[in-house]
């Protein structure tokens, strides 16, 4: 015998009542088939019943989709009981991907039309909720009529009814338009909270709406003033904050409407101040209004004093207890910094006292600020304070620490042994944590600096002495050390404590780095360069310099190895040579005047080289037997004729100066999405040293009129290629043209395979969620051939 079907609250006991989910799965199951027999049955009596009840197993996340004809059926009722359950469980099984919710704009059309308030305030619910595009531009006209009807009731839903037809289509803002301005006039809270609302939504999509709009600026100056002096309702009152939704809800569409626009700005200036003054901030109600104003002010053409007077609220809000409110004042002082520096400057001190706050958010947010504060007249002050926040932070900031304080060094270095100094002591605290040119750019720092070279070669050596796990401080300590160690031994540096060094102790250094198990491969490269050079600057002995050498011939690190090789090939075959390819290393520019020097000089050298006369054959031969690095027997062997007319241009050719291969020509950008604003571009790099490797950079901007929140880029490539995503730079790109977005992308692709990427993006923009999946075939070739 068949179970009877069970009523809703019988089935929602039994539910509740199952111990295991097998037991929930079964009686669920035992119902839905009730269900499906009582619609093929057509009983219209319990549909609305069958219907509910399908509507909680459907929010219980099991499968309800064969009741979405019985919604419409129940739409189309006469009965408000049928109805009322119809219109709900469109709302839940209906959306835009299923062709069925186009079959129930008839019914609401007609629904709308009738003059029973509760059936048009269901229709209206459930067109807000579901309706699609084409719903939206067929019921348009009837939502319009519904705006000016005499029933609050059905007005407020009718207004936010326009707000999603305008969000899902912006053309119909001019179906709106007119009367929006009526509807300013009314008294009633939820109409006028609805209207303000839906004018930011036109203003925000439609420049035709925003220049209609300006033009009602000072009633809307006028409503706000109302709220604060003589507040609206005390009803709508919260924590004696006279209707704080309403007052920020003015002050965003006031934000829109003055903005780029000085008549505008002008016009609410005085009561900007009046609201920002006259807030009260002891609770959140109060702190939430004032940062709108804040915000209002920051983005309006609004007079020089009160953009100090936001700032300062700004200031006050670090002082708040509540983290939530510090986060948002840090944020929005972030965003000032490049327009209000002197007025951002003056809490200076509070920022800094925020590094210290345990929240990592906090912290982060504290950092970016304090790095963005520096300048050159307080950057003595500021990296103190930098550094000492560096010892005590927490591993996943450090990096981003220890770059800003490079950076920060690098733009405002007062003297270059300041600079140097602090580059030492980044290095010595988060070495491991730097940016891979920190090694590159403090050995150009300190080759540049002729008269810190005794100072310099001596800081590092004490370093190196105490700590060799900090690899790229090794590795300068190494380099410094190779090139300047003669100014080591001598001891003749006054600006700091004498130190007596003598050799074996600094080439015991040496070799402890290279016996270190924590030292990387290019770190022993570093300090087996120096001890080869080191035996041209010091003077007596070098037979230890050579058995060490002579042992990492055998190395398993190719590239070790092949150092080892040459460096012992230099001392049994080129003893006269070893000096001369071993001398100090020249200052190397990137950029400026002395790099056309060089340029004018190489060629100048290359001239006269020309103009030399050809060597004798067994010179030649003997460069090419250590270009070739082969045993030192091989005099009879055959060699291909010299690639130099004389033996500098070949020793010029081993190391590699002159000669460089040109840079490959540079790959162009493309623009791979763009969408009301929001553009995605790529560029391209591969470096010449891993051709195989390409470095993808995706910069993502805005030059829309409202800001792009929850920015989400994710990136896909063939099983062949690999692929790494670094950690984006942030996940807001402000409006207007603000500071972009830019994320790393390293692809290796080491059969040149023909590339393609597969790219998602999410982002919140203008209230609503875009998510856009993409596929790049039109890369170009240049970067992966």
């Amino acid at each position: 015998m068949v179970a009877p079907s069970l009523k809703l609250q019988d089935l929602i006991e039994e539910i509740r009542g199952a111990k295991t989910q097998a037991q929930e799965r079964e009686v669920i199951q035992k119902e839905c088939a009730h269900i499906r027999a009582s619609f093929r049955d057509g009983d219209p009596v319990h549909r609305h019943r069958q219907l509910a009840k399908l509507l909680y197993v459907h929010m219980l996340g099991y499968p309800a989709h064969f009741g979405q004809m019985e919604c419409l059926k129940l739409i189309a009722s006469s009965r408000f009981t049928d109805k009322r359950v119809g219109y709900l469980g469109a709302m839940l099984l209906l959306d835009e991907r299923h062709d069925a919710h186009l079959l129930i704009t008839n019914s609401i059309k007609n629904d709308l039309s009738q003059g029973i308030q509760p059936v048009q305030g269901l229709a209206l619910c459930t067109l807000s909720t579901m309706g699609s595009a084409e719903m939206c531009r067929d019921l348009a006209p009837e939502v319009e009529k519904l705006l000016l009807q005499p029933s609050p009731y059905v007005r407020k839903k009718a207004i936010l009814t326009a707000v999603h037809m305008i969000r899902k289509v912006p053309e119909l803002s001019s179906v709106f338009l007119p009367p929006c301005v009526h509807l300013l006039h009314e008294r009633h809270h939820g109409i006028l909270l609805g209207t303000i609302t839906l004018i930011t939504e036109l203003c925000e999509r439609s420049p035709a709406a925003l220049r209609h709009f300006r033009k009602v600026v000072p009633q809307l100056v006028q409503i706000l003033r109302t709220l604060v002096t003589t507040g609206y309702s005390t009803e709508h009152s919260i924590s004696g904050v006279s209707d704080p939704f309403l007052q920020v809800q003015i002050l965003r569409l006031l934000r829109i409407l003055g903005r780029n626009h000085e008549e505008s700005s002008e016009t609410m200036n005085d009561l900007l101040a009046q609201v920002a003054t006259n807030t009260d901030t002891s609770r959140n109600a109060g702190n939430a209004v004032l940062f709108e104003t804040v915000l209002t002010i920051m983005d309006i053409r609004s007079a020089a004093g009160l953009r100090v007077l936001a700032v300062n609220i700004l200031g006050r809000f670090l002082l708040n207890s509540d983290r939530n409110i510090r986060y948002v004042a840090l944020t929005s002082l972030l965003r000032l910094v490049q327009s209000d520096h002197s007025a951002v400057q003056r809490h200076r001190p509070t920022v800094v006292d925020c590094l210290q706050e345990t929240d990592a958010s906090l912290s982060r947010r504290a950092l970016e600020l304090s790095l963005a504060l520096v300048n050159s007249s307080n950057v003595r002050a500021m990296m103190q304070e930098l550094q000492a926040f560096l010892e005590s932070c927490p591993p996943d900031l450090r990096a981003d620490c220890a770059s800003g304080i490079l950076l920060a060094a690098e733009r405002f270095a007062p003297t270059k042994r300041w600079h140097i100094d602090t580059i030492l002591h980044v290095l010595t605290t988060a070495g491991t944590h730097v940016r891979d040119d920190a090694v590159a750019n403090l050995t150009q720092l300190i080759g540049g600096a002729q008269e810190l070279h005794a100072y310099s070669v001596r800081r590092l050596y004490n370093a190196l002495a105490e700590d060799i796990s900090q690899q790229p401080l090794v590795q300068v300590a190494a380099w410094c050390i190779g090139e300047y160690g003669d100014l080591l031994l001598e001891g003749n540096c006054e600006e700091i404590e004498p130190l007596q060094v003598d050799k074996e102790e600094v080439l015991a250094l040496l070799e402890k780095v290279l016996q270190s198990h924590m030292s990387l491969p290019a770190t022993r490269g570093y300090a087996l360069t120096a001890l080869m050079k080191l035996s041209t600057r010091l003077q007596g002995d070098n037979n230890r310099i050579r058995q060490v050498v002579s042992i990492y011939r055998s190395c398993l690190d190719v590239e070790l190895q092949q150092r080892a090789v040459e460096y012992d090939t230099l001392f049994r075959k080129y003893e006269h040579m070893r000096a001369a390819i071993l001398e100090k290393m020249p200052l190397v520019e990137r950029d400026g005047p002395q790099a056309d020097e060089e340029a004018k000089e190489s060629k100048a050298a290359a001239q006269l080289s020309e103009a030399a006369p050809a060597p004798t054959e067994p010179q030649a031969s003997q460069l090419l037997d250590l270009l070739d690095l082969l045993d030192g027997a091989s005099g009879d062997a055959q060699h291909p004729p010299p690639l130099h007319p004389s033996p500098g241009g070949a020793l010029v050719y081993l190391l590699d100066l002159p000669c460089a291969p040109p840079p490959p020509a540079p790959i162009p950008d493309l623009k791979v999405f763009e969408r009301e604003g929001v553009q995605l571009n790529l560029s391209f790099i591969r470096p010449p040293e891993n051709p195989a490797l390409l470095l993808i950079t995706a910069t993502a901007t805005n030059s829309s009129e409202g800001d792009v929140t929850d920015f989400i880029c994710q990136a896909a490539v063939p099983k062949s290629l690999q692929l790494q995503l670094q950690a984006p730079s942030g996940n807001t790109v402000p409006a207007r043209g603000g500071l972009p977005i830019t994320q790393l992308f390293r692809i290796l692709n080491p059969n040149k395979a023909p590339l393609r990427l597969k790219l998602r993006l999410t982002y919140n923009h203008f209230h609503q969620s875009v998510q856009e999946i993409f596929e790049v075939n039109n890369l170009p070739v240049e970067s992966w051939q």
